[in-house]
């Protein structure tokens, strides 16, 4: 379960990887960096190696701005977590294979080993983009599998909508008087971090990417990972009942994901309906 309140609120611009340009300083840099080489290698008065260096740096850079997008600001979906992951392994794979490239001029004598110190410092911070970017797709995994179990509960409501403690994806709700204020969200964490001495472990705050690309409008409703059963969990059911505020409490795992138990706090997901443009004409 993420303890991480930082964590919690992953929603953020919630712009399409698509819409931004890698046009970066860096990456403008490179392109004209590998226009001036082209034409240079071309007329022979430069070694084809440096082009093909030129070009790696340029693949880099871009990998470094979509980096920077993922890692520090977008809102993201599965699938962007998944490519986030291969170009932070690409990137390392990418500086390391640079690192054995400069050890090998050190060890022939070409360059002095202080030559070393930067290539190894990119490395390690390569490295740790890598641990990051697996990391933050973890939590994108559990927001996504939380969100594939509210859809099966209310599935399930909609075929029994008498919900009940039997076996099921949603295995209390509590409809409460319907609302979630701002305001009752601060004194919940407050409340919890008096009682536990933690922040309270958001995992989905409002509306995400994950719960777009499932079609369910997520504002004014947060996900807590926490398991209902446990201490944290008994608590905070205990509170929102007092509270009088609605959740949905999940003690299900999905196949192949990480598990799903969570409490859903707020009513329940609505599905994102798409309008259909329809003419006005006097038909």
């Amino acid at each position: 379960m993420p303890g991480r309140f930082a964590l919690a609120f992953v929603c953020a611009a919630g712009l399409a990887l698509e819409a931004q340009t890698a046009d970066s300083p860096e990456i403008e840099k490179a392109k004209a960096d590998i226009q001036a080489l082209k034409s240079l290698v071309e007329e022979g008065a430069m070694p084809r190696a440096r082009l093909e260096t030129a070009e790696r740096e340029l693949a880099d850079a871009r990998d470094a701005a979509f980096l920077r997008r993922t890692l520090y600001g977008e809102d993201l979906t599965e699938g962007q977590s998944a490519e986030m992951i291969a170009v932070a392994k690409r990137r390392l794979a990418r500086q390391r294979e640079a690192v054995e490239s400069t050890k090998r001029l050190v060890e022939e004598g070409v360059i002095p080993r202080l030559r070393l110190t930067e290539p190894l410092e990119r490395a390690d911070r390569a490295r740790k983009e890598l641990d990051l970017a697996e990391s933050r797709a973890r939590l994108v995994q559990e927001i996504a599998a939380m969100a594939r179990a509210e859809i099966q509960a209310m599935e399930a409501a909609a075929a029994a909508p008498a919900p009940s403690r039997a076996d099921g994806p949603a295995s209390e709700r509590y409809d409460g008087d319907g609302f979630l204020s701002a305001h009752e969200i601060k004194q919940m964490v407050l409340a919890f971090e008096g009682r536990f001495a933690k922040p309270l472990p958001v995992s989905a705050n409002g509306d995400t990417a994950v719960h777009r690309a499932m079609g369910f409008d997520h504002r004014s409703r947060i996900d807590v990972a926490v398991h209902p059963d446990q201490a944290e969990g008994v608590w905070l059911r205990r509170y929102l009942e007092f509270r009088r505020v609605p959740f949905f409490a999940f003690r299900s795992r999905v196949p192949g994901k990480a598990t799903a138990a969570h409490i859903h706090v707020g009513p329940p997901s609505a599905r994102i309906v798409k309008t259909a443009q329809t003419s006005s004409g006097g038909q």
